[in-house]
């Protein structure tokens, strides 16, 4: 089997991330009114090209290593059917054959994987792939090791 160079704690995050900007529609409510009550919470689910939620996960993608990034473009080919755990090497070396295409590889890879529309879908699909449970309860990815954790509990109290 092979491995990941991303944790799955990385990719469920950026799977939580990406169903919430998934469930995002276009404008529909245009004469929104001043108090969101009043409309119904109608323009919550509105992208309006600030979201949020793209901001954070597009930073959290740029930050990735290339590593990280080549193999969430390939976990998310594998979960699109694009090819099977057995072609992983060979989606891997396609995701870096089309990165090494990109003028500016970081922001053309998030700009690519947010593209997508059912990019959490097929990330949660490819994470099948390689028999890894994710939980939807822990999306924060902690990259500290366990003894700095430790610290800045004790450092809480």
């Amino acid at each position: 089997m092979p491995e990941l160079t991303i944790s799955p704690e990385k990719v469920a995050f950026v799977i939580e991330k990406a169903r919430e900007f998934d469930v995002k529609e276009e404008a529909s409510d245009p004469d929104s009114g001043s108090n969101a009550a009043d409309d119904d919470m109608i323009d919550v689910l509105g992208d309006n090209g600030q979201d949020p939620v793209v901001r954070e996960l597009s930073s959290f993608i740029r930050a990735l290593n290339e590593d990280e990034q080549i193999d969430l473009v390939a976990l998310m080919w594998l979960g699109r059917g694009d090819g099977t755990i057995d072609e992983w090497e060979d989606l891997r070396a396609r995701a870096v054959d089309a990165r090494g295409e990109y003028r500016n590889p970081r922001s053309e890879t998030v700009r690519y994987l947010l593209g997508e529309p059912m990019l959490g879908d097929f990330l949660a699909d490819g994470l099948d792939a390689f028999g890894v449970e994710w939980d939807e309860e822990h999306t924060t990815p902690d990259s500290s090791s366990p003894s700095e954790r430790d610290e800045d509990e004790s450092t809480k109290r």
